[in-house]
């Protein structure tokens, strides 16, 4: 398991590739897999088998930049030739250009949208990776590509220790500060309904901090029961989502999957979002929260969240967003990569020559506690 030099996995704060990486870890080791992740910093907080780092030291001050990314993939490629490994699962962008020099398969989570560069580079590769799509939009939006699946991100099982209840907190706004995420939206759809609204957004990258700036404090009123937090960490942000009213995503772009959407509500709290990329995918309109085409629409929803069960938002993270789930569907594909690159006489253990893996301290009181 490969994952991006950035983020510690499972991550303390932002890090949706992490969490979604961390919860697949640990589920393929609970189904008996032995797991290598290969990632940067000291430690991880998975039940990975072995984890080696390419750096001793997170990446995430250089989040972005190439050559951080190209150092890694170089690093990990040049670890991974002294193992042998049945199948390598690739988190990161850079990653997959190498996979044709790799002993062993190579499978390709594609965590971007590909109407972009980013699908101009996959289609490149052609069959020297199977690429697995995280929802149906994503892979609709270009279906030229090789997909091998269609595999939903899932978050970590943890058994609810009370019943999910309904809140009556703020309305929660949780993402990177981005015109694509809709904060300006999502402030003029509280104000119409006259809801709280908490504004926890990324403000880490210089982008985000200037729009920030720019274009969303200024729309704050001393009147307005807006509440702003850059760059809370996970603690906050856990908090946040068990106690929101509801979660709202006026989302302007098409995005490939949603993490904080499933994040919601596994823990209880619906779902209010304009229906762009999976969104339709991952609620069910009128069961975990409401799905609206258009931004004046969004209030008048907003008034609707107490016909939504909490239970029923638990019930269907569960039922479909679960790491167990996940995992059982990657197994398919990593049959089939292995299957497809089957050469007579192959080893399939790790040799002695493997680097000592770095120890493995596990974190659970600082485990994310979501039902998943």
């Amino acid at each position: 398991m490969v994952v991006p030099p950035w983020y510690e996995v499972p991550p303390l704060g932002y890090g949706g590739v992490e969490v979604i990486a961390g919860a697949l870890v640990d589920a393929l080791v609970a189904r008996g897999h032995e797991v290598t992740l290969f990632g940067a910093g000291s430690r991880t907080g998975t039940a990975a088998s072995h984890f080696i780092a390419s750096n001793p030291s997170l990446q995430h001050a250089r989040l972005g930049q190439l050559l951080p990314a190209l150092v890694h993939t170089a690093r990990v490629n040049k670890l991974m030739s002294e193992g042998e490994y049945d199948v390598v699962h690739d988190h990161t962008t850079d990653g997959p250009v190498t996979a044709a020099m790799r002993k062993a398969p190579t499978v390709v989570t594609v965590h971007g949208i590909v109407n972009s560069d980013l699908g101009d580079f996959l289609d490149a590769l052609g069959d020297s990776v199977r690429l697995v799509a995280i929802s149906r939009s994503q892979r609709q939006s270009r279906p030229s590509l090789p997909w091998a699946a269609t595999v939903h991100n899932a978050l970590p099982y943890v058994d609810p220790v009370d019943a999910p209840q309904r809140h009556d907190g703020p309305v929660l706004w949780l993402a990177r500060f981005s015109p694509d995420k809709g904060p300006d939206l999502a402030i003029q759809a509280c104000r119409e309904a006259g809801l709280p609204l908490v504004l926890a957004g990324k403000a880490s990258e210089p982008s985000e901090a200037k729009y920030l700036e720019e274009e969303i404090r200024p729309m704050l009123r001393d009147d307005d029961d807006i509440q702003l937090l850059a760059d809370a960490d996970r603690t906050v942000t856990d908090k946040l989502l068990a106690e929101a009213r509801c979660l709202i995503m006026p989302i302007r772009w098409d995005e490939p999957f949603g993490m904080v959407m499933i994040e919601a509500m596994a823990v209880g709290t619906p779902v209010v979002a304009l229906s762009r990329g999976a969104v339709p995918e991952l609620i069910r309109d009128g069961l975990t929260g409401w799905v609206r085409g258009r931004p004046e629409d969004l209030p008048a929803a907003l008034h609707r969240i107490d016909e939504i069960d909490p239970a029923d938002c638990v019930a269907h993270v569960r039922a479909n967003f679960s790491a167990p789930l996940m995992a059982r569907r990657y197994e398919r594909v990593y049959l089939e990569a292995v299957d497809a690159a089957m050469i007579p006489g192959r080893r399939r253990r790790m040799v002695d020559s493997r680097p000592q893996p770095v120890p493995v301290l596990r974190r659970p009181d600082r485990r994310m506690p979501y039902v998943g």
